[in-house]
């Protein structure tokens, strides 16, 4: 499986329901990835070293969303609540502080429910194209949540997507990146959850939890929220429509909204370059003198 090597250093730290796996690279203060479900840290492959160059840390993990490759132990938390939880656990055992986050679909999410929750390490937010308000999930892929009470039936899909014709399904990558995505990179997003019984049952742990109202509660709290974010949408999106992206810039308290031309939802995969320049920007464009 395809782990970039453009996303640095291969690490890992043992948090409290398992070990997490990232990569890291550059030096400065800290840029911290959320990607979503099946997928990992290589959507990130082409975001992170210009932003590493440009002076900053850039940690890219890999989240248990059902393309990680170790499982978390099996009494582990992997909720929506549970799993932004463990991003704060994350940051806390790195002892990261003033971090910016970055995130994408279900990743971004998690972050809404981390920043109304336990916000004390966190700088700024950039939320890219995302699960929010009643869309979590979108209607394409609510029969996932459906399908993960079904024994067996989450075992069927993933095996499934060995053909490239599946992938390009709607319900898989068809409708979140609009150039089709590298076969080797296809692959390291769902060859764990095809062979790895340990990495189907976090999957199914998660999908079973997957509601609206987790998005919707985070939302009630956006007002109290004081941290800055940066909201960067794909304005083709076919999941997230932008009034979603209108909404979160109208009740985030300090946020800004820029919309992102010619990309669906994985606007790391469709135009990498233009977001890296968005998050220099908006996370300093001098950042070792801050």
């Amino acid at each position: 499986m395809a782990r970039s090597e453009s996303l640095g250093v291969r690490r890992s730290i043992e948090l409290q329901h398992g070990t997490i796996r990232y990569r890291e690279r550059g030096f400065g203060p800290a840029v911290v990835f959320v990607h979503g479900v099946l997928v990992n840290g290589d959507l990130w492959r082409h975001v992170v070293p210009p932003i590493a160059d440009a002076g900053f840390r850039c940690l890219t993990p890999d989240w248990p969303l059902g393309a990680h490759e170790l499982p978390m132990r099996e009494l582990a938390d992997l909720s929506p609540p549970g799993q932004a939880a463990m991003i704060a656990e994350f940051l806390t055992a790195l002892d990261l502080s003033d971090v910016t986050l970055v995130a994408n679909d279900t990743g971004g999410a998690l972050v809404q429910i981390l920043i109304t929750q336990r916000p004390e390490r966190i700088k700024r937010v950039v939320l890219t194209s995302c699960d929010s308000f009643e869309r979590f999930f979108p209607p394409v892929f609510q029969p996932l949540a459906l399908l993960a009470r079904l024994p067996g039936a989450i075992w069927l899909v993933v095996q499934a997507t060995r053909l490239r014709a599946v992938q390009r399904l709607p319900i898989v990558f068809g409708w979140v990146a609009k150039r089709p995505i590298p076969a080797v990179i296809a692959d390291s997003y769902l060859r764990p959850a095809r062979t790895h019984r340990g990495v189907r049952r976090d999957l199914r742990r998660f999908l079973r939890d997957v509601h609206r109202r987790h998005t919707l509660a985070a939302a009630e709290a956006f007002p109290q929220s004081e941290r800055p974010v940066l909201v960067v949408w794909a304005d083709e999106d076919r999941l997230f429509p932008v009034s979603l992206a209108r909404r979160l810039a109208e009740l985030l308290p300090d946020a800004e909204l820029r919309l992102v031309s010619d990309s669906y939802t994985f606007i790391p995969e469709d135009q990498p370059a233009v977001l890296s320049d968005l998050v220099i920007d908006f996370a300093g464009s001098d950042p070792a003198g801050r």
